[in-house]
């Protein structure tokens, strides 16, 4: 058996170990549907959800790992059923200020504000 934590930065679904166990902590992992914390166990059949980088992966454990291995032997260790990514122009486009038009004044961060549904703090 194996730890949620260790295995998904072992399958490079997180960069470092901490970072898979604080998304545990903050309910972004699931396995079977339900929110695992970082040292809940993994078994070969579990479907494990995860929330990470603006996306969610869901993978089925295939084989059990606790070192982080290359990213071949990664890809033999799960099943992805994730669905795909969704196109880049679904993204808003961030604005661009043109390079070298100095700091924004106070109109230019309200509109940008507007743009992001932002509400400007009240006095």
């Amino acid at each position: 058996m194996t730890r949620v934590d260790a295995w998904t930065w072992s399958v490079r679904l997180f960069k470092t170990r901490s970072a898979a166990a604080t998304a545990c902590r903050g309910g972004h992992v699931r396995i079977n549907g339900v929110t695992a914390k970082p040292a809940q166990t993994v078994v070969p059949g579990d479907e494990v959800r995860v929330w990470a980088g603006g996306r969610e992966r869901i993978v089925e454990v295939v084989q059990l790992l606790s070192k982080r291995v290359g990213p071949s032997v990664a890809a033999t260790a799960m099943i992805d059923r994730s669905p795909p990514p969704p196109p880049k122009e679904l993204f808003a486009a961030v604005p661009v200020r043109d390079r070298g038009a100095g700091r924004p004044t106070k109109r230019d961060r309200r509109e940008m504000e507007k743009l992001r549904g932002q509400t400007p703090p009240t006095p």
